[in-house]
């Protein structure tokens, strides 16, 4: 198999691009590298593209190697053919691959290989051949064979065992199973009550081609927790009738016809079935699994995205009741420089000395802004908050604390503030989130964010890795200011990882701030590999040379000293200047290592050196009337902020610490394949409340017509 073809063929990609990608991450190249500074070998194709392309290639290799493992086990059975091993080597995917080994793969005992240790195969086969059952079988008594019956049944199990591994009835099944099967789940009796939550699943039954991939997970969900009952079904009298048309020789006697007949049925049933229930069943939880990660990922890469403040000084605040609002003061890097506590809500009510030292805060540390988690007493802390007479203008925002407390109780924060509580390190990090979301956040495992769909259910290695990836992904866009950042951002920087970012933390403590991006070749272990990945989402403000505070790579400062100078002015004068760099003749500089893809980012970046691909953050305005589920009524039209996408829908914070949900269904007027069409994570929407479940505490939403 040509590895680099089938990947194109399977992506409908060139090969030259294929083969491009694969030479790239064969030579250590990261994939947000690639996407961004190798444009012309790729053709532009982009993470996603060059993800898909990695991921065939890994697999495409794994199967190579089972390929060469099957031939290698039926070679030495002394099986190998010709037309096996070119079958073998034809094959493109493992199920098939598994379908052709299966009848050589050893066997652990079965009634099958004890009925050929008895000497019954040749019975078998005479059988399949046409022979009369019960007048050959006679020829079989012996020891361990006790009569006629006897060595029909051993005959009948050997029949039984071809089935389940024909190639022919193992794809026919598999087919059934993939087109028709229907899933089904019932409750375990008894767990009524106990199980409440999976009611909608008590009885219920669907095509499995139908089902979706948050229902399939539920029900998963109840059955390991021993609630519900599960099963898939196809109509077994078709199957079988299939199966002997399709097994049962053309040869064979309609008088005997029936003896194999039941054999076909009896390994249809017990052995075939099953194998190819559970499997069809594996893949329709991968499939399941994979929609749910692309969600989480989606939904996570919106997140990180979301718009920083930027670097303004922030008083945050965790809000409470009884232990009253943990404060913090930060500077423009997120440093703090204060903590204390105040009680402006209940049982306390100290609004007038809770106000007096907000302000004088305020006041001293020149705070720009206020960030309010949005947790318990969050809404009464924000009334408190908005109003109070600052000396200095300052805006309210309400942050999600989603994750805080798993933060201020990890190594990290232990690292970060060792002589500090976990109240004060949630305060902090609420604080952080404003100034910059994406630096604060990747030091949280994305599953404590809250913004997922079965994330604890899904395969966890999977997980991990699309999460990974979107977490590097979103931290490259951005870039990352090496003299600032903390080793757990750096580490998601393409080619650098968690060694090198404790390398360049050090390094920055020892020797001061870097200067230059080249000052990063003297940093222990980071050699020139490392350096041309990870080089140009480096950052680094107020250095020797503009350029380093931007995306452009220290592979091409060359063309942009030679753009500078045929326009008579200095690097510095060309970089962020938007008119000169509007009249570069980007044709000019073409050669054979950079083309046009590479020399318009050149160009983007010297209008705009480092722009932020982040939008400006908002405030929103909660409905002052709302403050609890209590105080809702169908029909209100309220502001609120989407807080997590799901398949179903959309859950939007409307300020009552109870979100709401938006089905899918009343998401829009237009027909919409996913929510996702229609909305992105933290934007800020308009919704009616259309029902108010307080007893079970929900709130269904809706956006249509507003």
């Amino acid at each position: 198999m040509d590895i680099i073809k089938e990947i194109a063929r399977q992506l409908s990609l060139d090969n030259s691009r294929v083969a491009a990608v694969v030479k790239l991450l064969d030579d250590g190249a990261t994939i947000p590298f690639i996407s961004r500074y190798r444009k012309e070998a790729t053709g532009g194709m982009d993470e996603v593209s060059i993800l898909a392309v990695a991921d065939n290639l890994n697999r495409l290799r794994e199967l190579e190697k089972r390929k060469a493992a099957v031939i290698e086990s039926i070679e030495k059975q002394g099986a190998l053919t010709d037309e096996l091993s070119r079958r073998i080597a034809e094959t493109t995917d493992s199920v098939t691959l598994e379908d052709i080994y299966l009848p050589f793969k050893p066997r652990r005992r079965t009634r099958a290989t004890v009925a050929i240790e008895n000497g019954l195969e040749s019975l078998a086969r005479a059988i399949m051949k046409g022979s009369n059952p019960r007048s050959t079988a006679g020829k079989y008594i012996n020891d361990k064979v006790a009569d006629i019956d006897d060595a029909l049944a051993g005959a009948s199990d050997i029949i039984a065992a071809w089935l389940a591994e024909d190639e022919r009835s193992r794809r026919l099944v598999r087919r059934m199973y993939q087109r028709d099967a229907i899933i089904s789940s019932r409750v375990v009796k008894g767990k009524e009550d106990e199980g409440a939550k999976y009611s909608q699943y008590f009885d219920f039954a669907e095509p499995l081609r139908r089902c979706s991939s948050h229902r399939l997970l539920a029900m998963l969900r109840g059955q390991n927790e021993g609630f519900l009952r599960i099963g898939l079904s196809i109509d077994d009298d078709k199957a079988l009738d299939r199966l002997c048309d399709s097994f049962i020789p053309s040869r064979v006697p309609d008088s005997y016809a029936g003896f194999i007949a039941d054999a076909v049925e009896d390994g249809y049933k017990r052995l075939l079935a099953p194998s190819i229930e559970n499997e069809v069943m594996a893949e329709a939880r991968k499939n399941a699994d994979k929609v749910a990660i692309d969600a989480f990922a989606d939904n996570l890469g919106q997140l990180l995205m979301s718009p920083p403040l930027g670097r303004k000084n922030v008083l945050a605040v965790d809000p409470g009741f009884r232990t009253g609002c943990k404060v913090v003061c930060l500077d423009s890097q997120g440093n703090l420089l204060y903590n204390d506590v105040i009680y402006p809500t209940a049982p306390k009510n100290d609004t007038v000395g809770s106000s007096r030292k907000i302000t004088r805060l305020v006041e001293t540390y020149k705070i720009d802004a206020i960030a309010l988690g949005n947790g318990t007493a969050s809404r009464e802390t924000e009334a408190f908050l908005k109003g109070i007479r600052y000396p200095r203008p300052v805006e309210v925002y309400v942050v999600s604390e989603d994750g805080a407390s798993v933060y201020s109780a990890s190594s990290i924060a232990r690292e970060e503030f060792p002589d500090k509580d976990v109240t004060v390190r949630g305060a902090v990090s609420i604080g952080r989130r404003l100034i910059d979301p994406l630096a604060e956040l990747v030091k949280i495992d994305p599953k404590s964010i809250g913004v997922g769909q079965y994330q604890h259910d899904v395969d966890q290695s999977a997980l991990k890795s699309a999460l990974d990836f979107t977490v590097m992904n979103c931290v490259n866009k951005v870039g990352v200011d090496v003299n600032t950042a903390s080793p757990r951002l750096l580490s998601y920087v393409a080619g650098i990882g968690d060694s090198l970012a404790e390398s360049i933390v050090r390094y920055r403590a020892e020797n001061g701030d870097f200067t230059n991006r080249r000052q990063l070749l003297k940093v222990p272990r980071l050699g020139a590999k490392a350096f041309e990945q990870s080089a140009g989402f480096l950052r680094i403000t107020s250095g020797d040379n503009p350029l380093d505070n931007s995306a452009v790579h220290p592979e091409s400062y060359p063309v942009v000293e030679r753009m500078a100078r045929d326009m008579g002015v200095t690097v510095s004068a060309l970089t962020g200047n938007p008119e000169l760099a509007a009249k570069i003749d980007k044709s000019r500089y073409v050669t054979d290592k950079i083309g046009l893809p590479t020399l318009n980012d050149i160009v983007s970046e010297l209008e705009k050196p480092g722009r932020d691909p982040r939008q400006t953050i908002a405030v929103l305005e909660f409905d002052e009337s709302v403050r609890d589920i209590s105080d809702l009524k169908i029909g209100m039209i309220l502001n609120g902020i989407v807080n997590n996408i799901t398949d179903f829908g959309v859950f939007v914070d409307i300020g009552v610490h109870q979100s709401g949900l938006v089905h899918v269904s009343q998401i829009s007027d237009r027909c919409i394949n996913s929510p996702r069409d229609a909305v992105k994570l933290h934007q800020h929407v308009r919704v009616k409340v259309i029902d108010v479940d307080l007893k079970r505490n929900r709130i269904s939403l809706s956006m249509k017509d507003l």
